[in-house]
């Protein structure tokens, strides 16, 4: 119960910053000394419905039909590569260090290029909402983060940072709810009179509704007076240390 509250929070806490909450997750499991079972692998995305309450508390009524647009590539690749997610992308750790540290780099060299733009979520067009979609899949690989990956996507279509954090926000809701969703439904078995497990999964995502609730309010204003450098920094110094655990 103790590991379910901690990766709860963990969950919530990085769910909408730029840093993967998979990774997190998964490097947290490993720390904590958790055994790497289908169980597990389930929780981990189930847990991230309880996050995505905190964004329907406080942005649900923005969903709008181009979130909608965005969402139908990120269902497409999950679904064509759900196999290959699970068995590969969930286990490789050099992957995941790899991938995490790039995209920190990433975060520093953009941010070094990037001349800020005001344009609202409003103004982007359909199109632009298939193509954020599209940038949004590559985040079925643990280390990317889905919030970063549609961040600097909408950056770099001339969105504010503040106004790309919302969006990624709202598109969080169909992208993670449809995930939970299937997730549960293929690896139903696991909580089919298994009373512990379903308790475990309540209490984790009650963890995360929580702990989202505190950071999707602050992460908007910090990105108001901040920019991405300081998560690229953070990416990179935590892989140099999460080397050695691998």
């Amino acid at each position: 119960m103790f590991q379910a509250i901690v990766l709860g929070i963990v969950e919530g806490a990085t769910e909408f910053l730029p840093i993967s909450s998979t990774f997190h997750l998964i490097w947290t499991s490993k720390l904590l000394q958790i055994p790497v079972t289908d169980f597990l692998k389930l929780f981990e995305v189930a847990i991230q419905g309880g996050a995505i309450l905190a964004v329907l508390v406080l942005y649900g009524r923005k969903i709008s039909a181009k979130v909608m647009i965005s969402f139908v590539p990120t269902a497409i690749v999950g679904l064509v590569l759900y196999k290959v997610i699970k068995g590969i992308f969930f286990e490789n750790m050099i992957l995941q260090l790899t991938v995490f540290a790039g995209m920190g780099i990433l975060f520093l060299i953009f941010e070094k290029i990037y001349k800020k733009q005001n344009k609202k979520i409003e103004n982007i067009t359909y199109f632009q909402a298939l193509m954020i979609g599209l940038i949004q899949a590559l985040a079925v690989v643990p280390g990317v983060s889905r919030a970063g990956a549609v961040i600097l996507g909408m950056m770099g279509m001339g969105v504010s940072r503040e106004e790309s954090a919302k969006y990624s926000f709202l598109l969080a809701v169909p992208t993670i709810l449809a995930a939970s969703v299937y997730d549960l439904w293929k690896m139903r078995s696991l909580l089919s009179g298994q009373i512990e497990n379903v308790q475990l999964l309540i209490v984790g995502s009650i963890a995360a509704f929580v702990s989202a609730l505190v950071i999707v309010k602050w992460f908007v204003g910090f990105l108001q007076k901040n920019t991405l450098k300081t998560f690229g920094w953070y990416r990179i110094i935590a892989t140099s240390i999460l080397f050695f655990f691998r």
